[in-house]
């Protein structure tokens, strides 16, 4: 018989499908929760897969449902999910001497967008070694936080909201109203930022950012130590740019609002407009309940949660460069240019279709499964459809629809957080492929649009 090999996608695809199936079985068990409480499999299975898809939506209280073990159960889910089955597959091989095989290797390049083979096990190393210092980092602050208040308990909330923050996940074990009763602690706020925007740049910019400070420090013969890539360019530029956006319009929109920021003087309306700024980048953290946002405000707040970080990182949504990219795309025609240029640089007409490919199956997706939950559940419009961007993100934030959602409308929600998750990866990975030598070309035809 035939053997099919299976392709990167649909490792990627499995891997965070068995992730979800795995951490819903384990979290059932009768000591992944606390005596007295119990939890059913649609329950568990969207706790799972808000978890290994870093997405941070949860249909129960995750402090006071889950035991210690459930709690770790859900932070291994994150630390896989927010590393991905790429990275998290190729330290375990690591770990147990595995050799890893061309193909494996293969998979790790399509994975980062590599141009070449050589050190990508070495790569994932730096990743892995990133992420634990970063994290660790992060522990620190929150310890600052959560050990005067809780104690030795607080060590735990520490390392857990650490990974869950760095992982975009959102996740919280504070009894369901996220960081809200700590709106004003600015280490706490600071730590989340911190964690939130640098997970979201994405690991190729640290490389590069590391490569252009080694080289300023020790300038090597024939080599330009002032530029960075384009890549890290765009990814800073638009990190900053949307962060920006984001607390400008927070501040316009809200800052009368007595329900959000009308009772702060004017450093707290900033710290807390920059934190709903951030954690819409797909962090699902909130220092101030969602549903009291104004509606105008809630309109930013989808495009910035759609759009969310940066590739090749830990966050979700269809990327900031692949908007830059269609934006780009859009001028170029308005223009009547033929080539598309970003700073002086021509992109590949491969990478346009590959963002259009992104957005659209994205943005098809959220309008499909929304109008199905609104059929099935028979909620608010904008509540709806906050929780489904939220859910396609990968974000984690809701307008409180989450708890109250009836068995058919979970099962639509957590399909949305999987295809929100494992969706973009895998059409980049597509589209990363080289063209089939069989593919044929068609003669040419025009058709009228717009």
């Amino acid at each position: 018989m035939r053997r099919h090999k299976l392709t990167p996608t649909s490792i990627i695809m499995l891997g965070f499908l068995a992730g979800a199936v795995l951490g819903s079985l384990c979290l059932m068990l009768p000591f992944s929760v606390k005596p007295g409480r119990n939890i059913d499999f649609l329950d568990a299975l969207f706790v799972a897969v808000s978890s290994v898809c870093v997405t941070g939506l949860s249909t129960v209280n995750i402090g006071q449902t889950f035991s210690g073990f459930g709690q770790i159960i859900i932070l291994f889910l994150i630390q896989f999910g927010g590393l991905g089955i790429v990275t998290f597959t190729t330290m375990v091989l690591w770990v147990f001497r595995r050799r890893i095989t061309l193909s494996e290797r293969m998979l790790i390049q399509n994975a980062y967008n590599l141009d070449t083979l050589s050190g990508l096990v070495k790569l994932t190393g730096r990743v892995m070694k990133v992420t634990l210092c970063l994290e660790g980092i992060g522990a620190v602050g929150y310890s600052l936080v959560f050990i005067p208040e809780f104690g030795i308990r607080g060590i735990w909330y520490s390392m857990f909201h650490a990974v869950s923050a760095f992982c975009n996940a959102g996740i919280d074990l504070l009894g369901g109203n996220s960081f809200c009763a700590y709106r004003d602690n600015v280490i706490l706020n600071v730590t989340t930022i911190f964690l939130i925007i640098v997970s979201g740049l994405g690991f190729p910019v640290y490389w590069e950012i590391a490569r252009t400070a080694s080289l300023r420090l020790k300038p090597r013969h024939g080599q330009d130590t002032k530029k960075v890539n384009l890549q890290t360019k765009l990814v800073l530029l638009a990190t900053g740019v949307l962060i920006l956006a984001g607390t400008a319009a927070t501040l316009l929109f809200e800052y009368d609002n007595p329900a959000t920021l009308g009772d702060m003087g004017w450093p707290g309306k900033v710290m807390a407009a920059l934190f709903q700024s951030v954690t819409l980048r797909t962090a699902g953290f909130a220092t101030i309940p969602q549903e009291c946002f104004r509606p105008d405000s809630c309109l930013v707040y989808l495009v910035l949660m759609f759009i969310g970080g940066s590739p090749a990182g830990t966050a979700g949504g269809v990327k900031t460069v692949t908007v830059i990219m269609l934006c780009a795309s859009m001028f170029a025609n308005i223009k009547g240019r033929k080539d598309v240029t970003v700073m002086h640089r021509k992109i590949a007409d491969e990478t346009i279709r590959r963002c259009v490919a992104i957005v659209a199956f994205s943005f098809s997706v959220l309008i499909v499964l929304t109008t199905a939950v609104l059929a099935v559940q028979g909620s608010d419009f904008l509540e709806t459809l906050y929780e489904m961007t939220s859910a396609i993100a990968t974000v984690g934030l809701s307008r409180g629809l989450t708890g109250a959602l009836k068995p058919a409308a979970k099962l639509l929600v957590a399909l949305t957080m999987y295809l929100g998750r494992i969706g973009p990866i895998t059409l980049a990975l597509a589209f990363n492929h080289q063209r089939p030598a069989g593919d044929i070309s068609c003669a040419e035809s025009k058709v009228i649009v717009g």
